[in-house]
């Protein structure tokens, strides 16, 4: 190393800071002259102007765990299969071996996603009808009767169905159904918004085309992307959103780290 070089990677000690790099001789005044008082491991921080203006918040929607996947009607269709319940309790048990703390818990009114959060040893806090499902046979057969779309026997034709009828129904081409698309947006944003406006962590527990909204919603997506999006959502998986500096923001998507063992592959499903 030349003497240059050697010059360059001197130590400096300036008040408390000790760095390898060179610091201009004016910046070194400054550091002289300033008192620092580093805050001792775990203590609170007093908040700031920045922070007092701007809440953070931080919400998980969580899918249900599988339902009866070979139902032909709502009331068929709302309860867990043996599988969904083991989902959901596996992705408790992920939950309570690394963040567990919940400021709020949330589910809407349906049976399957009350039992998902009972299996996943949460409390429920409040339970909202917004989080409700969008009413998908109802949509199916609003799509057959007006179009003559064939509603899926099959769930391998469940992919090419959703976006069909994703798409009829944002154009109200679904003559009958009990909800419209713009309702069902409304109440979705509704509750994300009331939900970002008290700091902390909150998990939802709710249903695929919820989450597909909400994503749709924070990104901008269009129809046909949302109901891509919906499709790829597996049963017990997990979406993370963060408020903060009055955004809300996608900080994860369709997490199933309870489902990654090898010997779980056969739980990790979207039907």
């Amino acid at each position: 190393m030349s003497a240059g070089a050697r010059r360059n990677a001197r130590t400096h000690r300036v008040g408390w800071v000790k760095t390898h790099a060179p610091y201009p001789h004016a910046l070194i005044k400054i550091f002289r002259a300033t008192a620092f008082t580093l805050p001792r491991p775990g203590a609170r921080l007093p908040p700031t102007e920045t922070t007092k203006a701007s809440t953070l918040a931080e919400l998980i929607l969580v899918r249900h765990g599988q339902a009866n996947s070979h139902a032909t009607d709502e009331a068929g269709y709302d309860q867990l299969s043996d599988l969904g319940a083991d989902q959901a309790r596996w992705l408790g048990e992920h939950i309570a071996a690394t963040n567990p703390h919940f400021d709020r818990v949330l589910t809407g009114t349906l049976q399957r996603q009350v039992d998902t959060a009972h299996h996943m040893g949460v409390t429920v806090t409040t339970q909202d009808p917004r989080l409700n499902e969008l009413s998908y046979f109802a949509l199916a057969q609003a799509a057959f009767d007006a179009h003559a779309i064939p509603v899926p026997t099959d769930p391998s034709q469940f992919a090419t169905h959703l976006p069909r009828v994703i798409t009829l129904w944002t154009t109200g081409d679904l003559p009958g159904v009990p909800e419209s698309f713009d309702d069902f947006a409304a109440r979705i944003t509704e509750v994300l918004t009331e939900q970002c406006a008290d700091a902390g962590r909150t998990l939802l527990v709710t249903s695929g085309g919820v989450i597909g909204m909400a994503l749709r919603h924070v990104l901008d997506l269009d129809n046909t992307a949302m109901a891509r999006v919906m499709l790829q959502i597996n049963n017990a998986s997990m979406h993370r959103l963060s408020y903060v500096h009055d955004t809300l923001m996608v900080a994860g998507f369709n997490a199933i780290p309870h489902l990654d063992r090898p010997d779980r592959a056969h739980a990790r499903t979207y039907v």
